[in-house]
């Protein structure tokens, strides 16, 4: 029986207990605390780091030239129509990161089980990361302002405080949604993206009696959606660009002309300088809305994460691996991009990073019927296909084949990309 036959029972329990009990970023202080019991238990020497508010990193030292990071995220969702969501916070494991902390700390047991790591020529880290779910942006803001934190992405908070220094390349995991079998995934690209604030001012007055005195910042809005939506047959298809805009708050009574609304929306894309592109796009249809209707805007425009292209020198490997078994039957690696981002691509910019995505799931991915159906394949074969992965990374990964990227770089990029906050006057 293998090591991961034998800890199944008590990696299940683990990731059960995480999923019944999901926690939004920067506050998984529940998870967090399940992350270091476990450490403790099973290699009570560790010398646990921790970051911001819930970040851990846990290293295992053999004194070599490289160092492979091993990255797990500890947030959930906002959907409080899934059927695990928290009454009161309304959050929900709906993404799948139970089971992503779940498998890192089976590999982690594996790899102290009778000191087997000390078998390999490179070292490992763990790394535990807040808030990689891109929400409750008002919650994120109040602790940028206190001072506590500065980026609303746990991964680009960690890289800040030096979570990362000294890792060498990065493997993550990420659960596929409606795939029950088990089904591995490597190679799929994610977009990144912007996250746009417009607030539309105007002037208040009686709806019923003097509508003519106001100014109705609603309509503003409303007349910068039918741009958007005119905007759309301009916009190329294969770089997968994403506009969602809603409501974020406004002034509104039935009898009062609307004096401000602000519009929120992402703007997705696999490739920065377009996002760009179309972010200057939006940035003119919300002036030209306001303008058209003699009101005025304010502008706000808050980075979301960078695009993430997953390494190939590396993932090659992995695909080795799976040629070479026979317990998993399928692997997925001609996807190419999708429009969902995560903040590992802001990781990428400073190091080689692979995702390798696995089934075992059914439901939509963030939608209310997600759930784990297949947690064997889960939490025993897959933790064990990754343990054969480390293997062929030690044996075949040359540093020489490495990036490697300041923080300071990556912090001057984004500056790069972001613009201050305007406010246009009429």
């Amino acid at each position: 029986m293998s090591y991961f036959d034998e800890n199944y029972a008590t990696i299940k329990a683990i990731a059960d207990d995480i999923f019944k009990h999901p926690e939004l970023g920067y506050k998984e202080f529940r998870t967090k605390q399940i992350v270091i019991d476990y450490i403790r238990q099973v290699f009570p020497k560790a010398k646990i780091q921790e970051y911001t508010t819930t970040g851990l990193r846990v290293d295992l030292d053999n004194g070599a030239d490289r160092t492979m990071g091993i990255l797990a995220e500890l947030d959930a969702l906002i959907n409080p129509t899934h059927f695990q969501a928290d009454p009161e916070t309304k959050a929900c494991h709906a993404c799948g990161h139970f089971s992503q902390v779940a498998i890192a700390l089976d590999l982690f047991g594996f790899l102290t089980n009778e000191d087997t790591f000390k078998n390999f020529n490179m070292n490992f880290s763990f790394v535990f990361v807040p808030a990689e779910e891109f929400i409750d942006l008002d919650y994120r803001q109040s602790l940028i302002d206190a001072g506590k934190v500065t980026y609303s992405g746990g991964k680009a908070e960690m890289m800040k405080l030096g979570a990362f220094d000294g890792i060498d390349f990065m493997m993550a995991t990420h659960s596929i949604g409606n795939e029950p079998g088990d089904t591995v995934e490597i190679n799929c690209d994610l977009a990144g993206f912007l996250h746009k604030y417009y607030t539309f001012i105007g002037k208040a007055a009686h709806a019923g009696f003097d509508p003519f005195s106001g100014i109705n910042a609603y309509s503003m809005s409303s007349l910068f959606n039918v741009a958007l939506g005119m905007m759309r047959q301009q916009i190329r298809e294969d770089l997968f660009v994403r506009i969602n805009p809603v409501i974020a708050n406004g002034n509104f009574s039935i009898n009062v002309i609307p004096n401000q609304v602000t519009v929120s929306t992402d703007v997705r894309t696999i490739e920065v300088g377009y996002m760009k592109e179309i972010a200057a796009r939006l940035d003119d249809a919300a002036e030209g809305s306001s303008q058209a209707l003699g009101g005025q805007l304010k502008t706000k425009t808050q980075m979301g994460y960078l695009p993430f292209v997953q390494d190939r020198y590396l993932n090659q490997f992995v695909q080795q691996v799976f040629d070479e078994q026979t317990s998993i039957k399928k692997m997925i690696n001609d996807r190419g991009a999708i429009a969902a981002a995560g903040d590992i691509g802001d990781l990428s910019y400073i190091m080689p990073c692979i995702q390798i995505s696995y089934g075992g799931f059914q439901g939509d991915i963030h939608g209310d019927n997600f759930c784990m159906v297949n947690p064997e394949f889960v939490l025993k074969d897959f933790p064990e296909f990754l343990s054969k992965v480390i293997e062929r990374l030690d044996e075949k990964v040359e540093k020489n084949q490495l990036y490697h990227r300041p923080f300071i770089d990556y912090a001057k990029y984004i500056d790069e990309i972001i613009k201050k906050e305007t406010i246009n006057e009429e």
